[in-house]
Formats: C-alpha cells, structure tokens, sequence
C-alpha cells in the first residue's frame, strides 16, 4: 500500500460562544481549519486537521501550516502509510519544526493504519487494557474568560450538557481587575464544584510570577483545583512551581519528548496537557504520553480547537491512555458551531467513548470542505 494522492482542505470553524477570550487580552471569534486527505493506491483514504487558535496563541497558524504542507505532503507520495514512524522521518528530513502541520498527515495515516488493520485506531495506540476497563473518557469543557458570574453560568451549562471537567481561563489585565478578578473567577466557578469534578485554572502562559503570587495570598483556603500554564518561559514557571500550594500543570510549554523530559528532571509540574496538533500528531503524542506515564504524570488530552476530525484523534489518545493517569478530554465539537464529520461519541454519565469502528471512526462530510486548495500526488 502506498500513498497516491493527498488533498488539503480548509474551511473556516466559527465560535460557537461568540467570543473567546484568553488571557492578554487575546480573544478569537473563530478559527480557521486545515485538513488533510490521505488516499491510498488501494483507495483506502484517511483524514486529519489541524487547527490552532492563532498566531497569538503559540507558534502555530493556518497560514505558515499550509505553507509548510506545500513541503511535506510531496514528501510522503509513494510511502505506506502504515508505518507512522517511517511516515514522521519522511516529514522531518524534509522540515523540522512544523509539528502543527506535520499533524494533519500525520493523524490521516493512522486513520488509514486502523482502517487497514480492521482496528480502532485506540487499538493500534495501546488502548485495549485500557478500554477493557469500560469506564467512559470524562470530557472537560473549555470556559472563556468573561464576568465570575458568567463563568459560573457557562460552567453549569457544561455541566448539564454532561461534562465532569471544566477548564477556566484566567489572567486578567491589570486595567481590568488582574489578580483580584482571577481570584473571584476561580471562588465563584468552584463554588458549586460536585463530586468527581475536576478543575484547571489555565493562564495559557500569560501570567507573571507577580501576579500569580498575589492570586494564590487572594485565594481563600480549601479550593481544590490544578494551576495550568501559568507562565510563558521555562524560568518564570520554576520560579512559581516553589511558591505554588496547588498542583500545576503544563501545557503550551511541553511541545516535544525533550520538553517532558525536562519538565520531569527539573520537577516543574504534576501533569502535562497533551494537545494532539501542538505535538504533532498521535506518533510523537504516544511517545510523550509513555514518557508522562513512566514517569507517574497525570494527562489531560486536548487540542486547541477543532471540529470532530481533531476530537476523534485526540478521543483514541484519550482511550489509549490508562485511566488512573488521565484526568479528562476535551470536546472542541462543543467549541465551534460547524460540522464537518460524523462521529458517533455522544456524552453519557459524564463521559465519551470512542466507536468501535476501524480508523478515527468518522464520515467526512466533503461537501463541507469546499473544493482543494492543493493537490499532490496522481490526480
């Protein structure tokens, strides 16, 4: 089996809140998805995406990943898309870096991988032991930042709608409140925290150590929540990580095996955020988690965003990931207001579980995607 032709697709995912607000004052009405279609010498094809949030976000866009796909996807014409190691070498001896691009093809040759095996794609991840043990992924939401009393609303509608993980950004400017608000932000979404809930107050690395000493002296005593990202460098997050009294967790910091390994040796965190795109696919994301699992990590596995291609990867990185070590993953079908696949993993009792079907388990809806911006390979 060879790859005879890939096919890049882009389309716009609009917010499905209106307005989403990280700290910095950064905020995103939407985000714009690339996808990837792998098809095969045999016709069997596979899909992937990437979508970042922006260029503001980390160094990740819509923009540099097609242009870094106009390299690599040449790159894998002619090569089996089984061997997803062969496949990342391929993709690096043409350009390092890159990995949010490297993604999406990355992600389509598993999808192809499990559809040639007859096999989940969780399957060939490791995740049968894990599975067995038929407990439901918990999925967390993501909650923008806006008013404590609006956070606490939104929280509850996550709830309601079955999600047992709530993400609350923070990192207000000073001009609008700075600590003082992050503190009120985080009392008040706690404040009607159920059993088995879990809760991360996410900077997305634009708080100062200043600012999150004086939020943890605000913060009353009692709360039980995990610090996220809470500094943009390495030596800002040391500093904190010896003044912070909650548990931390890393995310936008850890891109690559060596980033973990780092974090490990310097004991910067308890956890890392495995975002499917910002690792670089499900090859380099099943390596950082064997590492994270070795070295007793807790995991939450997320994305930036995305619609139901990206959930469907990062849910059988979920499900390939042992229970007792994973925290939750989060729904982005619940962040934009576009479908472009079906993906039958409806939320029930507080958690997902991904189809038994071979590959991702999902059905493109092509007509979504519009016509190619680019085409390699036989046409």
């Amino acid at each position: 089996m060879k790859i005879a032709r890939i096919e890049i697709y882009g389309t716009h995912l609009p917010y499905a809140g209106g307005s989403y607000g990280l700290s910095g004052g950064r905020s995103y009405t939407g985000f714009d998805a690339t996808y990837a279609r792998v098809i095969t010498d045999t016709g069997l094809e596979g899909w992937g995406e990437t979508t970042p949030f922006g260029a503001t976000y980390i160094a990740a866009d819509a923009t540099t990943a097609r242009a870094a796909l106009d390299t690599l996807a040449p790159a894998l014409i002619g090569q089996d898309p089984r061997a997803c190691d062969a496949i990342y070498g391929a993709m690096d001896a043409v350009m390092r870096g890159q990995r949010h691009a490297k993604t999406a093809l990355d992600v389509a040759c598993w999808d192809i991988a499990g559809k040639a095996a007859n096999l989940p794609v969780y399957t060939l991840l490791g995740g049968q032991q894990a599975m067995a043990e038929n407990t439901p992924i918990p999925v967390i939401s993501s909650i923008p930042t806006d008013t404590p009393d609006e956070m606490r609303r939104n929280i509850g509608r996550h709830r309601q709608a079955g999600f047992i993980g709530h993400s609350i950004k923070i990192g207000a400017a000073e001009e609008d409140g700075g600590p003082a608000l992050d503190a009120e932000r985080i009392s008040v979404c706690l404040a009607d925290r159920r059993p088995g809930e879990w809760f991360l107050a996410d900077a997305n690395g634009g708080m100062r150590p200043e600012q999150l000493r004086r939020l943890f002296a605000l913060l009353p005593d009692g709360l039980d929540f995990v610090v996220e990202a809470p500094c943009a460098s390495w030596a800002e997050t040391m500093s904190i990580r010896k003044a912070c009294p909650y548990p931390m967790l890393l995310d936008e910091l850890i891109e690559t095996e060596a980033d973990i390994i780092s974090l490990i040796k310097h004991d910067v965190a308890d956890g890392v955020g495995l975002k499917i795109s910002k690792q670089g696919g499900l090859t380099p994301s099943r390596k950082q988690r064997d590492i994270a699992l070795a070295a007793g990590l807790v995991i939450s596995v997320q994305e930036t965003v995305g619609s139901e291609i990206a959930f469907a990867a990062l849910l059988h990185m979920a499900a390939a990931t042992p229970r007792h070590s994973l925290r939750c993953a989060l729904d982005t079908r619940a962040m934009v207001s576009k479908s472009v696949a079906a993906f039958d993993a409806p939320i029930i009792q507080g958690g997902v579980t991904p189809p038994n079907l071979p590959g991702l388990g999902i059905k493109v809806d092509i007509k979504t995607m519009g016509a190619p911006l680019a085409v390699y390979g036989a046409s």
